[in-house]
């Protein structure tokens, strides 16, 4: 999910887009895009990625679950949910950049607390662990591209999970299916053109586009469910 309500001076704009522009460049590595992730974001996806995979285990061991049965939970949410959740916001960020806009991942405590607590007491997560602020005026088309990365990553996920459910059996065979589940789960879900979510940027850059990555987001959601 990307939100662009957030407006800064123009001198710090100047700054953070010319920052941009260095990280950017033809021929830079994704370990040196990396580099340039503030610690603020970095501890703040560490600390999303962290209450997503919780309140998910809490959902899975709501039947009751050994020591062995809880770590494993817990490790599958981390590899699934958490992987999905953090590669959706950096595709944002790292699209953003690419059109030489400064973006940052910022976390919401409040719905991070509902997600955990919710999954506790009723079962269910409402996930909106936060979202990645774009500092700049980005165009319709910037802006439905920037968009459409973080959907277009959840279903390039969704490949080597569903290679892990079709080929992995056993325990490995599960993390499969959880994680093709997920990722379809999300990108369907971030799809939805209504409210901040992307679908509705993707949908107002580009028609044929947004029915596309409905069409395969849905379809693929529809098949692991199978």
């Amino acid at each position: 999910m990307v939100d662009r309500d957030r407006e800064i001076t123009l001198r710090v704009f100047a700054v953070f887009r010319g920052e941009a522009k260095d990280i950017i460049m033809p021929g830079q590595t994704w370990y040196r895009m990396l580099e340039r992730i503030p610690p603020r974001e970095r501890r703040d996806l560490l600390i999303a990625w962290l209450a997503i995979s919780i309140a998910f285990t809490l959902i899975y061991i709501r039947g009751g679950v050994d020591v062995a049965g809880l770590i494993f939970f817990f490790v599958m949410s981390l590899l699934t949910v958490g992987v999905a959740f953090v590669l959706h916001e950096l595709a944002h960020k790292f699209a953003a950049m690419r059109y030489g806009y400064w973006a940052e991942f910022q976390k919401d405590n409040q719905m991070l607390l509902v997600a955990v607590v919710m999954a506790a007491l009723v079962g269910v997560v409402f996930a909106a662990p936060g979202a990645t602020y774009i500092y700049g005026n980005a165009t319709r088309a910037e802006n439905g591209r920037i968009s459409a990365a973080g959907p277009i990553t959840n279903l390039l996920l969704c490949i080597p999970f569903a290679a892990l459910m079709l080929f992995g059996g056993g325990l490995i065979g599960i993390v499969g299916l959880v994680g093709l589940r997920v990722n379809a789960m999300i990108a369907t879900f971030n799809m939805l053109p209504i409210s901040v979510l992307d679908g509705r940027k993707v949908l107002a850059w580009n028609p044929a586009a947004f029915a596309a990555l409905m069409a395969a987001s849905a379809g693929v959601l529809v098949w692991s469910l199978l």
